[in-house]
């Protein structure tokens, strides 16, 4: 016979739900930053592959988080060497892994800035959404410094990317942004990829990039691949409808991972057309 008052058991059956439903936010928890960020220590290239000048530079964000990045300057003779992309990558490991990218980018005449976020590569500290928006605004405090007119900054997302370089376009100036790849919103793709759960209940990154477009005003340019099978077509479809004029869309080939160099032909045409009607950046001089 339980001697235990009803109230008593009830109690006791209340606080095991409770602790319980802890337990499992703090496991969702776990689960979506280990989603969200795949950060990679070790550097497998060592940015000098593509036999051109390069700088290792280091920075520190506005809460003391020292990051790296590469930066690689524009020719000396070339008419496009006052732009510079400004590189924000996606969940998956760092800029040692982007090299391809960032030489069709420098084909453009352009300078190219690719950074680490804190935890990436050899940049400090471990990743949360709050803290790669202070990466990006320190990146772009550096480009300034340098001497780059905000005007001259175009910021390049890759997937992940994209939820930080809208937010830097909200909070910083910048002279255009291009969203490769990328999801609407955090809790649109986890919706998508985990339908059983109330994601939009539990999860605690947000990266809404489709609630924030609206309210941006850079040229934008949107590039997306119908093949792609982590970030739907549609989500690129959904951030171009959110986004104000002037804007361009541009259909990549290739799976999510393989974009952008799948069509590496394609993929600089859809940048040069960028740059030639929503940048007005000069003729590239051959």
């Amino acid at each position: 016979m339980d001697a235990a008052p009803p109230r008593r058991r009830r109690r006791r059956w209340l606080l095991r739900l409770a602790l319980s439903l802890v337990v499992l936010l703090l496991v969702l928890r776990w689960f979506e930053h280990r989603m969200t960020y795949a950060p990679f220590a070790r550097m497998d290239a060592t940015g000098d592959e593509l036999g051109r000048p390069r700088e290792d530079v280091y920075f520190t964000t506005k809460d003391g988080v020292k990051l790296n990045a590469w930066f690689y300057p524009a020719a000396t003779d070339s008419s496009r060497a006052r732009l510079v992309f400004l590189i924000a990558h996606g969940n998956g490991g760092n800029i040692s892994h982007r090299v391809p990218l960032y030489d069709a980018l420098l084909s453009r005449g352009t300078a190219v800035f690719a950074f680490d976020y804190r935890g990436y590569g050899c940049s400090a500290g471990r990743p949360d959404e709050e803290g790669t928006y202070l990466d990006a605004q320190a990146a772009h405090a550096w480009l300034v410094a340098r001497g780059f007119a905000p005007t001259n900054i175009l910021a390049y997302a890759e997937s992940l990317g994209g939820g930080i370089v809208t937010e830097l376009a909200l909070r910083e100036k910048v002279g255009g942004v291009i969203l490769q790849s990328c999801f609407s919103s955090v809790h649109d793709i986890g919706a998508e990829m985990l339908p059983w759960l109330p994601v939009r209940w539990v999860t605690h990154n947000r990266y809404d990039n489709a609630g924030k477009l609206p309210r941006m005003h850079a040229p934008l340019l949107v590039m997306h691949g119908r093949a792609d099978t982590i970030i739907g077509f549609h989500h690129g479809e959904k951030l171009f409808a959110a986004a104000n004029e002037p804007k361009l869309f541009w259909e990549l080939a290739g799976d999510h991972n393989d974009q952008p160099l799948a069509d590496r032909v394609k993929f600089v045409a859809g940048v040069e057309k960028f740059l030639g009607e929503l940048v007005k950046a000069p003729p590239l001089m051959k």
